[in-house]
């Protein structure tokens, strides 16, 4: 078993940071055997989607050395979530969508014969029989039905984003209110689902 650990904030303290690393030791307690992989997205440098990301539609025979070097990140990354059984990711909101490294990896591990595909019925998600967990901290609170709803550009564009290349089971907790009286109250509830969830994803896969 593998867990993938991703986070994307540009604070070394940050609430999604404190969240992840309690879900990795959470999950590595439900699975001492298992292998927990750290991504930090903002100690990398992340190449940019380029005239030369045209190389994802040639057979890799034909790549040049240069676009090789181009595609070795995107291959990396990719590899990394196919290796991965549960994936965590840390998304802290900022100006109510996601930070610029969580989408520098986004365009580049949507990428086609890699982790989508084309057919007759249209794209086709090639990730799947993986369990999601996206944690994001956000300054207030955006609950369906409400007005504020209409400003979450984050959960929306995650979800579709992830489902696009096939990871559909996809669980959301929100850290909210981070910048109001209620954060403390916030994260500790974050941090109890957190807890909760993985105790119920180790008893359904000791059941199965």
């Amino acid at each position: 078993m593998k867990l993938l650990r991703i986070d994307s904030s540009a604070r070394t303290a940050s609430v999604t940071r404190q969240l992840t690393a309690r879900a990795a030791e959470e999950w590595k307690e439900n699975n001492p055997d298992g292998d927990v992989i750290h991504r930090d997205l903002s100690a990398i440098e992340i190449p940019p989607i380029t005239d030369d990301w045209s190389a994802t539609h040639l057979d890799p025979s034909k790549l040049s050395p240069g676009q090789r070097s181009y595609l070795s990140t995107s291959d990396q990354l990719i590899d990394e979530l196919r290796a991965a059984d549960t994936i965590v990711i840390g998304a802290p909101m900022y100006n109510f969508s996601i930070s610029s490294p969580l989408k520098a990896w986004i365009d580049q591990i949507v990428r086609i014969g890699k982790t989508f595909g084309s057919g007759p019925n249209g794209p086709r998600g090639l990730l799947e029989m993986k369990k999601v967990i996206v944690i994001t901290a956000r300054g207030g609170a955006y609950e369906k039905g409400t007005a504020r709803e209409a400003f979450d550009f984050q959960e929306p564009y995650l979800r579709h984003i992830l489902g696009f290349i096939g990871l559909t089971d996809v669980t959301f907790i929100h850290a909210e209110n981070q910048s109001r009286d209620q954060a403390a109250a916030s994260l500790e509830s974050a941090a109890e689902r957190i807890t909760g969830l993985l105790a119920d994803q180790n008893r359904q896969a000791v059941a199965f």
